[in-house]
C-alpha cells in the first residue's frame, strides 16, 4: 500500500473546489500505482468520511484537526511506502517525516515506484 501524499487544503486558501482539485490531482497517481501492482490509498478517502461521521462537514470545522493529520498517522502504520508528489503541504511533508522515520521508502515520481508500469 502507497500512501499518496500532497496538498490538500495547502494553497487554496479555503476555497472548497481547489481542495476538490487538490483531491483530484492526488487521485492521478491512484491508477498509475495501482497498475504497477500496488494498493493505491489517499489520507482524505479515509479522513473526509470520518469527519462527516463525527458531525463536520468540511476540513475547516475544529473537529477536523482531530481527524485529518491523525488519519494519515495511522494509515502510514500499514504503508509500505509514499509517493510525495509536489507542492507545499505541511500534512504531506509530515507524511513524509514519518514515512523516512519508519523507514519507509517515500518516492517522487510515480515512475520510480516498484513495478511501474507506462500506460
Amino acid at each position: 500500500m502507497i500512501l499518496i501524499a500532497g496538498p490538500y487544503r495547502s494553497g487554496t486558501g479555503d476555497d472548497p473546489a481547489l481542495m476538490v482539485r487538490n483531491l483530484e490531482r492526488l487521485e492521478e497517481a491512484a491508477w498509475p500505482i495501482f497498475r504497477s501492482g500496488h494498493v493505491p490509498m489517499i489520507g482524505e478517502w479515509v479522513a473526509l468520511p470520518v469527519l462527516r461521521g463525527a458531525g463536520g462537514h468540511s476540513p475547516l470545522d475544529p473537529i477536523a484537526s482531530e481527524i485529518m493529520y491523525p488519519t494519515a498517522e495511522r494509515l502510514l502504520r500499514h504503508c509500505d511506502a509514499v509517493l510525495r508528489l509536489p507542492g507545499e503541504s505541511t500534512g504531506a511533508d509530515e507524511d513524509v517525516r514519518i514515512a523516512r522515520e519508519r523507514g519507509l521508502p517515500v518516492y517522487e515520481r510515480v515512475e520510480d515506484i516498484p513495478g511501474y508500469r507506462a500506460a
